[in-house]
């Protein structure tokens, strides 16, 4: 018999499909809830052939992996622990450019930048955006920064915090925001001066006062770390641009819209697995479910930015301190199964 990679069990109902292999497949039940019910979302341990549905995973697939599978039980991978990073391997860890005198506390000019923007009134008329705070104590952002490094260590992932164009992938002149279908918001002068901030800020070190956690549900997840303005910019959603064509059958389940074209051979998508940054970890809401839908605390917004479609992670309420974040994955497209989400 040819060797089985990791497969679905056959639906129970169609047999006759299956005929020759009936008794191998009978029997399976998700080893998390004993049901063999939802067989197109069951999987097989490739070293055990004990089965899981996918939904009944902590944390949950979203859809069937390729390749092969081990679960829980079988696999190698563990809850990461934390890293004993040093504050000059975070340094280099997220290439921080920042003079001697000015480790370990905020810049001078910063501080009176960021009080000049968060001056004006951030009115829902007006929209205008807010760069995110950081936390004042330099201790406790390198204990946020640690966290960070912890997790895209642990997922493989090379720290970046722009989009980032590969060999053989999309080339950066196909990102074009006149393609996208129905037009895209353009932003402003002001909002653009505010990106700009958090993203200088970033790089001398004075990070999104954010937490990552790992949940046994849910996985690696975003809390707030500090108390968050409504319409604060949390972050810009970063990886490598491929043509959507190119990974209709990836099974990543962290891959962003970045242009709807009208015609869909152009339409481009953001994929964090190799390069990244917090965003990748922040998570979706259920929203099947209006319990799921309360949760989301964050905005996902495509802009047009000097000429390039960009996405932004924004605050659509005030955050408490604690408080994880979440955003609605299927704000455009209403295609991403979210109904098995915590």
């Amino acid at each position: 018999m040819a060797l089985r990679r990791r497969t679905q069990a056959p639906n129970p109902l169609s047999r006759s499909l299956y005929a020759d292999h009936a008794t191998e497949y009978d029997d399976v039940c998700c080893m998390e809830c004993g049901s063999g019910h939802s067989p197109a979302e069951l999987l097989l341990c490739d070293k055990c052939d004990r089965g899981y549905h996918l939904f009944c995973l902590r944390p949950i697939l979203v859809s069937v992996p390729k390749g092969s599978w081990f679960c829980p039980s079988c696999s190698d991978c563990k809850k990461p622990k934390s890293f004993p990073l040093v504050q000059t391997k975070i340094i280099d860890f997220f290439r921080i450019q920042r003079s001697p005198e000015s480790t370990g506390k905020l810049s001078h000019d910063s501080l009176k930048k960021r009080k000049r923007s968060s001056s004006l009134v951030m009115s829902k008329k007006k929209r205008k955006l807010l760069p995110f705070n950081p936390s004042e104590d330099p201790e406790r952002r390198l204990e946020q920064m640690r966290s960070l490094a912890t997790a895209l260590t642990a997922s493989g992932t090379e720290f970046s915090n722009e989009l980032t164009y590969q060999p053989g992938m999309a080339p950066r002149s196909a990102n074009r925001p006149d393609l996208e279908k129905g037009g895209m918001q353009v932003l402003t002068k002001e909002d653009i001066e505010t990106l700009n901030l958090c993203k200088s800020m970033m790089d001398r070190g004075e990070c999104p006062p954010l937490m990552v956690v790992f949940d046994p549900q849910e996985g690696f997840t975003v809390a707030a770390d500090k108390f968050i303005k409504d319409l604060t910019i949390i972050t810009e959603y970063v990886g490598d641009v491929d043509y959507l064509k190119s990974r209709e059958n990836d099974d990543g389940d962290s891959m962003m819209t970045l242009l709807c074209a009208a015609n869909p051979a152009q339409s481009l998508v953001i994929c964090p697995d190799k390069h990244g940054n917090i965003a990748r970890f922040i998570n979706g809401i259920n929203n099947h479910s209006p319990d799921g839908k309360k949760k989301q605390n964050l905005k996902c917004v495509r802009f047009n930015v000097n000429g390039g479609c960009r996405v932004l992670l924004i605050a659509n309420r005030d955050i408490k301190k604690g408080e994880r974040l979440y955003y609605d994955y299927n704000g455009y497209e209403h295609e991403y199964p979210t109904e098995h989400f915590v």
